[in-house]
């Protein structure tokens, strides 16, 4: 009886960490080049939507996806975050950028601004744009 309880107990709160009860709603995407070059093995993705309202202050971020590629552009995004976050009156916007050991070789260079309305047109296409890497003198 006490194991029967012990497992009942258990269910319980496995169901209880899995479910917060914070709402979510998501953006979807893609992120793409122009430029017809693979990306190397050790490259990632990292795409976050931000609250850019102040000009003068560091932007808030509200959710991010960071992680290996895998495969070639264009590249899947998932962006999900509280609704409960956003504010009336303030401007929301999704970045990207992609790096390889540290380097960065491309990022968004036009703000993709989103309403978070629901009503903004998905999957999102976020346009990247190459790096110039610096070149050393011989």
């Amino acid at each position: 009886m006490k194991q029967l309880t012990l497992v009942l107990l258990s269910a319980l709160l496995g169901a209880c960490s899995s479910f917060d009860g914070a709402p979510q709603a998501s953006l979807d995407g893609e992120v793409f080049y122009l430029q017809r070059i693979a990306l190397p093995p050790s490259a990632t993705l990292s795409v976050s939507l931000q609250d850019v309202s102040l000009a003068d202050a560091p932007a808030q971020v509200l959710a991010s996806q960071n992680g290996p590629i895998k495969g070639q552009v264009p590249l899947p995004f998932q962006l999900r975050y509280d609704p409960r976050q956003v504010q009336p009156g303030h401007r929301y916007a999704v970045s990207a950028r992609i790096e390889s050991q540290g380097q960065l070789l491309f990022i968004s260079t036009e703000q993709h601004t989103v309403q978070l309305d629901g009503k903004d047109a998905q999957p999102l296409r976020i346009r990247l744009n190459p790096v110039s890497q610096p070149t050393t003198a011989p």
